[in-house]
C-alpha cells in the first residue's frame, strides 16, 4: 500500500532535479508503474500517449480530463514513489480551468505535472502561457508541487530564432512558478548543451522519440531530467505486435523467451 505524505514525495521529486541528473520513466497503467517502481526508479511519470493508446485512441486530446485523471489516480494508488502527471495543456481553454485541473490532480496525490504551451500544433502566446502556468502554481500553492513547464517551440516550428524564443519562454515560465523546463523535439547535442547552459533552471529532455541520445550523454550536456514520453508504451506494444505476428505466422512461442513467469508476476502484484 502506498505510504508517505504528498509533501514528502514532492520534496523528494524536487530534490532529484538538484543532482547530476535522473531518468524519469513514464507509466501508462498501474501494472507498468508497479514494475518500474520494482526496477528501482525513485519517481515515475505518467504518459498521456501511453494511457490513450491503452484505451485504443490516439494521443493529443482524444481523452477527456475525467478519464485521464481516473487512470492517473490508479497509478498513484499503486506505488509508493512520487508520481508526476502528464496533464497535456491543462485540459482547459482558460487559465482558471488549468488551475482547476491541477487542483484535482493534487487531490489524487500527484506531486508534479507537465503543462504544455501548445494545442493542436499551435503555440499559445507567451503571456497566455504564463497565465496558465501561474494558475497551475497557485492551484498547488498549499504544498510543494513540481511544475514542469513544457515548451513546444522545437516541435511546432516557429518563424525566427527558435533558440532565442525557447530561452525567452523558459525564463518567463520559471519566473511564473515553474520548477523545471521541458523542451521536447530538440535533437542536436550542441543545442541541448546551449539550452542547459542558458536556461536558469533544470532542463528536461525526452529521449527515445526524435532524440536518441542516451541518458548519460544527456547528463554530460547539462540535462537534469530525462523522460521517455510514450517510448516504453511503444516498446511494450511493439513486443505485443511481434508476438501476435509470430503466433499468426508460425504458431510458435519464441516471444516467451525471457518473459517474466506467471508465478513471479503474481508475487509482484500480491500487495
Amino acid at each position: 500500500m502506498p505510504t508517505g505524505t504528498s509533501s514528502n514525495k514532492a520534496a523528494a521529486l524536487l530534490a532529484l532535479h538538484a543532482g547530476r541528473g535522473f531518468v524519469l520513466p513514464n507509466a501508462w497503467d498501474a501494472g507498468s508503474a508497479r514494475i518500474l517502481e520494482q526496477v528501482g526508479f525513485p519517481a515515475i511519470a505518467t504518459t498521456s500517449a501511453g494511457i490513450a493508446w491503452s484505451l485504443g485512441v490516439p494521443d493529443g486530446g482524444a481523452l477527456d480530463l475525467d478519464t485521464m485523471l481516473e487512470h492517473i489516480a490508479r497509478i498513484v494508488a499503486a506505488i509508493d514513489v512520487p508520481v508526476t502527471a502528464d496533464l497535456e495543456d491543462g485540459y482547459g481553454d482558460t487559465a482558471e480551468q488549468v488551475g482547476r485541473t491541477v487542483a484535482r490532480a493534487v487531490q489524487l496525490g500527484v506531486v508534479g505535472a507537465n503543462l504544455e504551451d501548445a494545442r493542436d500544433g499551435r503555440l499559445y502566446g507567451v503571456d497566455e502561457a504564463i497565465e496558465r502556468i501561474a494558475a497551475a502554481r497557485d492551484a498547488a500553492a498549499s504544498g510543494t508541487f513540481v511544475l514542469n513547464a513544457r515548451t513546444d517551440t522545437y516541435f511546432v516550428g516557429t518563424t525566427g530564432d527558435v533558440f532565442a524564443q525557447t530561452l525567452e519562454r523558459a525564463g518567463r515560465y520559471l519566473d511564473a512558478g515553474a520548477d523545471c523546463v521541458f523542451v521536447p523535439g530538440v535533437v542536436e547535442a550542441e543545442t541541448i548543451r546551449r539550452l542547459a547552459d542558458a536556461i536558469p533552471g533544470p532542463l528536461n529532455v525526452v529521449a527515445g522519440l526524435a532524440n536518441t541520445i542516451d541518458a548519460p550523454t544527456l547528463f554530460s550536456l547539462g540535462v537534469k531530467r530525462v523522460s521517455l514520453g510514450g517510448s516504453l508504451a511503444r516498446a511494450a506494444l511493439t513486443t505485443l505486435e511481434r508476438a501476435g505476428r509470430e503466433l499468426l505466422d508460425t504458431g510458435t512461442l519464441g516471444f516467451l523467451d525471457g518473459a517474466i513467469g506467471y508465478a513471479d508476476l503474481q508475487r509482484r502484484f500480491d500487495s
